[in-house]
């Protein structure tokens, strides 16, 4: 009898604490659904560890981040100041890196696989709770102190096989209290895996539309490797 009534009280406590955590769960999302909706602009410094498990190397890189809303799509434009200055540019339908070491810009075109770009390029930053659900099978996973805020951290998996080739796992960390993240992490099926901090965050202040254009010369290369 005593085991039989261990065993119902510990199904009732599990139960509790996943109807707990589905109730979370719906409060984060309906909290990134508040902030996208009045969603215009984000400007946020990050520290990213970009780690490859086959040579256990870390390479860290810092930058500045801009995000902002152009009619239904979110545009991003990342300034990475170290170890090597170079500016990433994601744009209508156009994914743009420039080097200015060698004065090179490599240009991707996403083509059919523009919304998987988007699902995780912007992950965090102006996409709703429910866009979110369309395109990961979303995990509550209790909350962490991140950046100095009580952060809900939700486990992603992709839905789509695709993007699992290439993200086997994204976990987010998000403030729920202004419904942006402040901490991302993105698992590759090989071990490998980047961690990106973010600080300083600003959401809708004016950005110039300045930082969502390459600052290339005359003479800058242009490369189109999937064109």
């Amino acid at each position: 009898m005593r085991n039989a009534i261990i065993a119902v009280v510990g199904w009732v406590v599990l139960c509790g604490v996943a109807v707990s955590h589905a109730q979370d769960l719906q409060s984060v999302l309906a909290s990134m659904d508040r902030a996208a909706a009045s969603f215009r602009s984000a400007q946020c410094d990050f520290v990213s560890d970009q780690y490859q498990k086959v040579v256990d190397d870390h390479d860290l890189q810092k930058g500045t981040m801009y995000f902002r809303r152009q009619g239904t799509d979110v545009e991003m434009a990342a300034d990475f100041a170290s170890p090597d200055k170079r500016y990433v540019l994601f744009t209508g339908n156009l994914l743009s890196v420039y080097q200015p070491s060698i004065d090179q810009v490599t240009e991707y075109n996403p083509g059919k696989n523009k919304s998987d770009f988007e699902s995780f390029l912007v992950l965090g930053f102006g996409g709703s709770g429910r866009d979110l659900s369309k395109s990961f099978d979303v995990k509550y996973s209790g909350t962490e102190q991140v950046q100095g805020v009580n952060a809900a951290k939700l486990e992603l998996t992709p839905k789509s096989q695709r993007v699992r080739n290439m993200f086997s796992t994204i976990t987010l960390w998000i403030d729920a209290a202004r419904g942006v993240s402040v901490q991302q992490r993105y698992d590759e099926p090989s071990g490998d895996y980047k961690l990106t901090k973010f600080s300083n965050i600003e959401i809708n202040r004016k950005i110039s539309s300045d930082v969502f254009k390459l600052k290339t010369t005359g003479h800058t290369k242009v490369v189109k490797p999937n064109g």
